[in-house]
């Protein structure tokens, strides 16, 4: 009965390996070929986010070190201990550009120079120059003028794509020309033409800023921080014609200078009373500032005493050059030497004696009125004056050929630079200036006494 009932298991055992064996039957061809693909798919999906994967890293990575570094700055132990991470940066080497820029010019900095723009390894305050391993590409952008906030030294990528400003709509591209360029080897080039094709007036701060981002890949991955300039205004090229001069010139059209505009009301009343250029201005302010205050300041719709004050201040920045006027009093009593805005530079009496301004003094009004009465015939008879240049002693000897050297000398010493000068004229008036000398010299007249209406 044993050896049956042995049998009997024997023969389970055998059905039991049978269907294990049917169970483990070999893979078809068609579920193999199924395995590869997906696997080969997963690795495709895998490849193609990968970068996007690195990216988002990198700048979680970025903006937490900055979050770190802001909350660590407050302590200044902390400050000392943490040491500051290194990063690659572009840099404008001249990045102070002028304060307007004109549309279709090409975009120079302060100095009139083409910008420059190098790569560097920023370490804390230290910064050196990197050598490249590899060209990158790199684009000029035009970035909104509020960017980055003032107390913000670096951004993500996002963020400055954020604030990239594009044209408006139906125009030409905001700027044109070189606008991509590459930088090699020592990281370092020279911008080309860069044109502005429309004005920054449309845009919330009414400013641009120009950038630099690299557009191709760097090695390792590496972020490449942008680089920023100042903030500017752009204006169209049309406002170039209608621009403020600094400093503005003699010949310059009065309403080169600030709050005359061309063609406003303030011009017309100056053209209407034959003060056309910026020397005709200054020589009436110094004749009779009255009466020039009264042409801008009076009636209705005048300037401002402050407008007042910014149209003389702006003038006075004028150079006014070498040139000297000479005038002879009609009984030559006197010769008076004046500059190119009817200021006093020295008079001469009947014995041939040279004085300069600081000399004069004006006890009798009698006399202080004949000198009023010489600049104003001088004035009048502008055009009938001779003039001789102030800068060399041979023009003074063409003029005052009987003096010695020593007196010319002492003549040259004694010319007051213009902005040296006072604009208050022969009549005080309110924003002039006046120099008070307490000296007293003999003339032919007798003495005269300190004035400001002889110290012009």
């Amino acid at each position: 009965m044993a050896a049956k009932r042995l049998s009997s298991d024997n023969i389970d055992n055998d059905i039991d390996h049978r269907k294990d064996k049917r169970m483990r039957a070999k893979p078809s061809f068609a579920s193999v070929i199924g395995e590869v693909m997906m696997a080969r798919s997963a690795q495709c999906v895998i490849n193609s986010i990968e970068p996007l994967l690195r990216r988002v890293v990198n700048e979680e990575v970025e903006r937490g070190i900055q979050r770190n570094m802001r909350t660590m700055t407050k302590s200044p132990s902390l400050r000392i201990q943490a040491p500051e991470p290194a990063y690659l940066k572009l840099v404008f080497l001249n990045k102070t550009l002028p304060s307007t820029i004109f549309t279709c010019n090409k975009i120079l900095d302060i100095n009139g120079e083409s910008l420059k723009l190098v790569l560097v390894e920023k370490i804390g305050d230290r910064i050196t120059p990197e050598i490249l391993r590899q060209p990158l590409k790199v684009e000029i952008v035009v970035i909104n003028g509020d960017f980055p906030s003032p107390d913000c030294n670096t951004w993500t990528v996002h963020e400055f794509s954020k604030n990239i400003t594009k044209e408006r709509s139906g125009r030409r591209p905001l700027i044109t020309k070189d606008v991509n360029f590459t930088i090699r080897g020592e990281s370092c080039v020279t911008l080309g033409e860069i044109e502005f094709t429309d004005n920054s007036s449309w845009i919330r701060s009414r400013k641009f800023k120009l950038g630099a981002r690299v557009i191709s890949e760097t090695p390792n991955g590496v972020r490449i921080l942008e680089a920023l300039t100042e903030a500017f205004v752009v204006k169209d090229q049309r406002g170039e014609l209608y621009k403020k001069h600094y400093p503005p010139a003699l010949e310059d059209e009065v309403w080169r200078l600030e709050k005359i505009g061309k063609d406003g009301k303030f011009h017309k009343r100056l053209d209407q009373a034959g003060i056309k250029t910026v020397q005709d201005l200054l020589k009436q302010s110094v004749v009779d500032p009255n009466k020039l205050k009264k042409i801008l300041v009076g009636g209705k719709a005048g300037m401002s005493d402050r407008m007042w004050e910014t149209v003389l201040k702006h003038a006075k920045t004028c150079n006014i050059g070498n040139k000297l006027y000479i005038y002879h009093e009609s009984n030559y009593e006197y010769t008076i030497m004046l500059d190119a805005t009817c200021n006093i530079v020295s008079i001469t009496n009947f014995d041939g004696q040279i004085y300069s301004p600081a000399h004069f003094t004006t006890d009798r009004v009698k006399q202080n009125e004949t000198m009023e009465e010489l600049v104003k015939n001088a004035y009048e008879n502008w055009n009938s004056l001779e003039v001789v240049e102030g800068q060399g002693n041979e023009s003074l000897q063409q003029f005052q050929g009987k003096y010695n050297v020593a007196e010319l000398n002492n003549l040259q010493q004694n010319i007051t630079a213009y902005d040296q000068t006072v604009v208050g004229g022969l009549g005080q008036v309110d924003g002039g200036d006046s120099m008070i000398n307490n000296n007293n010299i003999h003339l032919a007249y007798g003495i005269w006494d300190a004035s400001p209406q002889l110290l012009l």
